[in-house]
């Protein structure tokens, strides 16, 4: 529990009836745990890690390599139609609709899922006093 760098757990409350201890988790989420398990005291060290930038591409390869197959992002319309439904064309535009129906079938679902709503947001709030 709050084991990745900067973070940290706060206990909320002891039962010692139960012998539970409420934690309260970065995410927000409260959990029980048995008052006899044991922590440390302090922050786990690495805080604000996530502030400094990649800088250059082979500090993303090297972040990316370890966890999943997710870098380089490649747009889908720069793609070939064979590879991407936005791919293809003289240009590089999706040429259709970019929303798509939440019953689509796998490989048609692409670009804004089930959208409810697409274009500029303008305006905001009406501001009621």
């Amino acid at each position: 529990l709050a084991k990745a760098s900067g973070t940290s757990a706060t206990i909320i409350s002891h039962n010692l009836e139960e012998g539970v201890t409420r934690l309260r988790l970065p995410s927000g989420s409260k959990k029980k745990v048995k008052s006899t398990c044991r922590g440390i005291v302090g922050i786990a060290a690495g805080g604000g890690r996530t502030d400094k930038p990649l800088l250059k591409a082979g500090n993303a390869y090297h972040k990316y390599r370890v966890k999943r197959n997710s870098w380089p992002k490649v747009r889908g319309v720069a793609m070939n139609p064979v590879e991407h439904p936005h791919g293809g064309g003289n240009h590089q535009h999706i040429g259709h609709p970019s929303t798509c129906r939440r019953g689509a079938p796998p490989g048609k679902k692409v670009g804004l899922i089930a959208a409810r709503r697409t274009g500029r947001l303008t305006g905001g709030a009406d501001k009621k006093d």
